[in-house]
Order: structure tokens, then sequence, then C-alpha cells
């Protein structure tokens, strides 16, 4: 197994709690399936990432072929600056329809922009849902499309785990969940994945994300995950090893296995140059350091270099890769941020953790939709 990244003590950073989005306080993760006319789970889904009490947000596209809702509201030049939710959807361009019920949802709890300020107290108000869509409608079945009560479902979720924090245990939930239900992984079954650093200042930084993408997440000459080296451990316990029980050897087979799958491990056929539909990597980036909206759009970038290193190549044309940032940390009401030093070191702790929240995503992967598990193929 790869060594822990030196990362760990040339900053002193840990996972956190449950390595993951949760770890960063009033930030709450909960997924929900797509479901068929008799309430079926089937494939695909959407995960919310819900930041209720308001986070600043921000959003760094890079993908050829992007999904998205509300991009433009995040830009650092536009007034809004407060998020309550980020929704994570399957299904395409018809998943953006999950937002509304996201949407619906925070109303109903009376969360959301006051439209007419204080003045009116019992005024209108408008939930501020940016989202994003991976391509998934070729694997399981095209008409398994999440939509607003899917949304809705997942917000459920993620408010009740919110009510929970204070008694979670365990490690955050990853693999085939949400978003991630029907997402492939270069020529391997993807899913959901999150990881987590709390530097020794205090602050931490997290990323969750749906790992989708054309490229393969493994290195075609070894069968091992690119992101492996980027490990993180605490108590001298590296956080992998949670998967490596039972894990295969790729020597023994498994790495022919996936060259014959995709050219290198993509999702492009050996041999030819045809394309694959199925893609997009996206994702959120949270903190509680209290970084400014341009700040927080900085955090986004710093998380496509992470995914750069994890998923090879990235970025496509035949891409959407989209990742959100949210803080908790106050800085948008105060406009001042944190110092270049201190934006650097949270810039490349959330790069590490998008690379590490791949491997998790592909090594709690399960075999879905006649899809392989990292797992299953190198067994």
């Amino acid at each position: 197994m790869a060594a822990a990244s030196s990362m760990s003590s040339v900053f002193g950073a840990v996972p956190g709690r449950v390595n993951g989005l949760a770890d960063v306080p009033g930030i709450a993760v909960g997924h929900a399936p797509a479901r068929d006319d008799a309430g079926k789970p089937v494939s695909s889904g959407v995960t919310v990432v819900a930041c209720p009490s308001g986070a600043v947000g921000a959003v760094d596209v890079r993908g050829g072929g992007p999904g998205t809702r509300e991009t433009d509201l995040l830009k650092p030049s536009n007034s809004m600056q407060s998020v309550h939710a980020v929704a994570l959807c399957g299904g395409s361009a018809f998943g953006l329809d999950a937002a509304g019920g996201v949407m619906a949802g925070l109303e109903e709890r009376g969360i959301g922009f006051p439209v007419f300020g204080d003045a009116v107290p019992d005024g209108p108000i408008v939930p501020i849902v940016p989202a994003a869509v991976i391509f998934d409608l070729p694997v399981g079945s095209p008409a398994a499309r999440p939509g607003a009560d899917c949304g809705r479902e997942a917000l459920t979720a993620a408010l009740g785990a919110l009510d929970e924090l204070p008694g979670v245990s365990g490690p955050a939930l990853n693999g085939c969940v949400g978003a991630g239900r029907a997402a492939t992984a270069g020529a391997l079954k993807g899913g959901f994945g999150q990881a987590s650093a709390v530097l020794p200042t205090g602050e931490t930084v997290a990323v969750g994300l749906v790992a989708n993408p054309v490229g393969s997440v493994v290195d075609p000459s070894t069968g091992w995950p690119w992101g492996l080296a980027a490990e993180l451990g605490s108590d001298g316990v590296g956080e992998f090893e949670r998967y490596w029980g039972g894990l295969p050897d790729p020597d023994d087979g498994g790495l022919e296995a996936l060259l014959a799958r995709g050219l290198g491990g993509t999702k492009l056929p050996p041999g030819t140059t045809g394309t694959s539909p199925m893609n997009t990597v996206i994702g959120v980036v949270a903190t509680d350091a209290p970084v400014t909206k341009a700040q927080a759009e900085r955090l986004a970038m710093a998380a496509h270099d992470g995914l750069a290193r994890a998923v090879r190549p990235s970025h496509l044309p035949m891409d959407g890769d989209s990742f959100f940032a949210l803080s908790t940390g106050g800085g948008g009401e105060t406009g001042v941020g944190v110092p270049g030093e201190e934006l650097a070191l949270f810039a490349t702790v959330a790069a590490d953790c998008a690379e590490r929240a791949v491997v998790h995503a592909v090594l709690a992967a399960s075999s879905m939709y006649e899809v392989p598990s990292w797992t299953e193929l190198m067994e």
C-alpha cells in the first residue's frame, strides 16, 4: 500500500473525525436515490450539501461539457454572498430539476434569502441552491432521472444528519450513493467520495465529489489508484486502511482486465477514437476558514488541481468538471478574508482533499449496473 503523504509532516494536517464534509461546522451531506413510480430505488440519484445557516459560495468550472445552475450568481463580481445548499445530481441535464425540490424544502423550513430584508420579516424568501449534474443516463435505466422529490429527500437526509452531528461516529459515507449511484470512473464503477484535513491551527478543509470522469482513476502501468500517495493518517493509521483487509493485487490479472475495458483505463474504447457521453466530476470544497467570496473561488480552483492528479486525463471536452466552494467562517460578513499565506495553505489542502476523495470514491464503490468496481475487476 502507498505510504502516507509527506503533507502530513509538512503542514501537520490530519483527517477530521469523519474524514468528510461533515467535519466542517455548519455543513451536512444527504443522499437520495432516484425512484420509480412504485418508490423503488433505481439508478442515478442526488447528493445535497446543506449549509442552512448560510455559507459564502463560489464555483470554478473547468470541463468542456458542464451542466449547471446558478453558477453566474457565484462570481465574485456579483452581489449574492450566501448559499444555502448545493445539489450534486445525476440524470444529465434532466437532473437539474432536483434543485427545485431542494429549494422547496428549504423554503418550507424558512431558510433562504429574504427578498425584502428585515423590514418585512414575513415576506418571501428565496433559497440559493446552485447545482451541477453528471452525465450518467446510459448506466442503468435512462429514464431513472432524479427530480424534485429526489432533491427534497436528499435535503431531508442532510438536515437530519446536521441535527445528529454531535453524536456522529464512524467514517463518512462513500461509494455508490446519491449522485454517485450510476457514476463510472474511467473504465470502472465510480461513486461519491469525501476527505477532510484539520490543520494545527484548527481550520478544516473538506471535499466531497462525484467521480464520473472520462479519464482513468488508476495508473495503467500498475492498476493502483493514482491518488494513493496523498493518503493522510493519524496515530500511525492511514485513511485507506479501512478498505484494505481484502483488497486484491492488480498484478494478478486485474490490470489486464482493466486495460481491456478502456484505453489506458479510461472510458475511451481500446483501439478507437470514439468518445463516451457518461462523464463529469462535480463536487464541493468546504471550509470554516473565514474566506471571502473571491478567496473561496481560489479554493474551488485548487480542488481541480487535486482532480488532475487523481484523474488522468481530466477536464476534457467531454467532461463537465465543476467544483463549488463553501465557507461557513463568516468571511462574507467581514469582507476581510484571510492573509495570502493562509489562503495558499488552504488551497494546497483543498487540492489534496480532492485527490484523496477520488480514491475513497473508487475504493468504496460496488459493482452496479454491469459496471465492475475496482475491487471486483482486480480480483
